[in-house]
């Protein structure tokens, strides 16, 4: 009788859990105005951006840059400023939406072949 009652529960515990999926609307996401909000050394600072399919522009603390977009599939894309202004700057960035949830989506990024990678939030503002 005790070995139905965890069996039951094992079934109903795989069920539930293979069963739930984050959502992955990408595709939504890959043009737009968007907003990042990102904390810096105990500070919330917020970034904007227009994206295209192929350029994004971004404001940040009253500068605007420029980058060129690449995307790889629906839901990673390699950023490359135009102009860039330091050996920094030269690095490309990968980017990869994790899971999108309404208006925003979950993203992880780094420079190119760096392990380190870093998370944020993007929502969508129009």
């Amino acid at each position: 009788m005790k070995k139905n009652i965890y069996f039951t529960l094992l079934v109903l515990l795989l069920c539930l859990t293979s069963c739930y999926q984050q959502q992955r609307k990408c595709t939504d996401f890959k043009t737009g105005k968007f907003e990042f909000v990102q904390e810096i050394n105990g500070k919330k600072l917020t970034s904007t951006f227009i994206r295209t399919d192929n350029i994004q522009i971004e404001t940040f603390e009253g500068k605007t840059d420029t980058a060129t977009v690449r995307w790889v599939n629906d839901c990673e894309f390699i950023l490359e400023k135009l102009h860039p202004k330091s050996i920094k700057d030269k690095k490309a960035i990968t980017m990869k939406i994790l899971y999108t949830k309404d208006n925003t989506y979950t993203f992880e990024y780094a420079y190119v072949g760096d392990q380190k990678k870093m998370k944020g939030l993007v929502t969508k503002l129009d």
